[in-house]
């Protein structure tokens, strides 16, 4: 059984592979066929070239750690998640609808899950051979170099990402109308907003329901870089299994401590 720092050493390696392989070419193509799930997101053939790409590869580094991935059935992921093993937690293609259109941002996002909670996650953006990787316990790196947040104290100060999509109205009103913070970001793509806070890029994220492939690499990236993490109700987004949880992370205790007050009012 290899060791978790040979697997993120791996990981990283076939994560790279798969953006210059698969991911990049088909960006430059714009011919990549593109259809409409159940849940009103868009799924390409490249998201389901890139999911079997790194299914493959991640079964050559270990048989026996199980896998979840975006572009499975509801029934498998369940299956997956409740299992209470070791399994892989994969979004191949994260920010589909950027890729499509097309706008320079996305990556995909891959995390070990062990316990009920990530230990190893690396989450690459090809476009600009960015990749972010994180051990539990180990730090948060960039290409091998180590990564840590940029504290902001003061939240009007601060600058953030934002899903105003996912936020019931009563909330999106709040955090567009009340000038509580300097300004805000939506990249459409979870994973990259999750990397680019742990390297110091933002202050905080809010996300109304981020499936559990969103932000189980980001989310370990975020907190071994120094980032403080919870749901809506300030619990730990993996207290619990489930497929989907609200977000606050934040890079500083007060910021967190606002934005809480704010959403939970």
């Amino acid at each position: 059984m290899p060791s978790n720092q040979q697997l993120l050493k791996n990981l990283s390696s076939l994560l790279r592979k798969a953006g210059e392989s698969i991911l990049v070419p088909a960006f430059h193509k714009h011919a990549s066929k593109k259809s409409i799930k159940s849940d009103g997101s868009v799924v390409t053939e490249t998201d389901l070239q890139c999911q079997q790409f790194i299914q493959s590869a991640l079964s050559t580094l270990d048989p026996d750690i199980d896998f979840l991935g975006e572009e499975m059935t509801k029934e498998e992921q369940l299956t997956a998640l409740n299992s209470g093993g070791r399994f892989w937690c994969v979004d191949p293609l994260d920010g589909t609808t950027n890729f499509t259109i097309p706008l320079p941002h996305f990556g995909s996002s891959v995390a070990l899950i062990e316990d009920g909670a990530p230990t190893l996650a690396c989450i690459h953006d090809p476009m600009l051979s960015e990749s972010f990787t994180a051990a539990k316990g180990g730090g948060a790196q960039l290409n091998g170099s180590p990564i840590q947040i940029t504290v902001e104290p003061l939240l009007s100060n601060s600058v953030g990402f934002i899903d105003f999509k996912r936020l019931d109205e009563a909330r999106a009103i709040t955090l567009s109308t009340k000038k509580l913070f300097r300004s805000q970001r939506n990249i459409g793509t979870c994973a990259l907003e999750w990397a680019w806070l742990a390297a110091g890029r933002a202050h905080f994220i809010i996300h109304g329901g981020e499936k559990v492939w969103d932000y189980a690499a980001g989310l370990l990236l975020a907190e071994e870089a120094g980032a403080i993490v919870t749901d809506f109700e300030n619990h730990p987004p993996f207290h619990t299994a489930q497929l989907n949880s609200s977000i606050i992370a934040a890079t500083d205790k007060n910021i967190h401590q606002q934005l809480l007050a704010q959403l939970r009012e």
